[in-house]
């Protein structure tokens, strides 16, 4: 991960760090930074539009736990921490492929507590 590409992803009360990776899509976004959206769920997944077109770098159909993505055809910032209703089994499916530009620091699961229509803050850490 990319030392001092710290971020802090905050949704209503839930707040975690997270690190963006060194690719391109991730590197977007940290030039981006703030981004102000309002997030919606699928399955154990927040993702929201961040405004930035992106194509497709190294996009992978199954994530983790904790795996930040960016979703080119909705030009989205993801948040995944668990699975959503593509999945099978213990896996985690995106809608569709997605670029992987980080992880959340910690428990990503913590964002099981956000609904659709929380504002979402993504901004570079303190």
């Amino acid at each position: 991960m990319a030392a001092g590409r710290a971020i802090v992803i905050a949704a209503g009360k839930v707040s975690a760090e997270a690190q963006l990776n060194e690719s391109k899509t991730a590197s977007a976004i940290w030039d981006a930074l703030p981004i102000d959206a309002t997030g919606e769920t699928w399955g154990d997944e927040i993702y929201f539009d961040i405004g930035l077109a992106v194509g497709p770098e190294s996009p992978r159909d199954v994530v983790e736990v904790g795996d930040l993505g960016y979703w080119p055809p909705g030009h989205a910032f993801c948040v995944f921490f668990g699975p959503t209703p593509l999945s099978r089994g213990a896996e985690i499916r995106p809608a569709s492929p997605v670029n992987l530009v980080g992880r959340v620091v910690g428990d990503a699961k913590v964002f099981k507590r956000v609904s659709a229509g929380t504002r979402v803050t993504l901004r570079r850490a303190p």
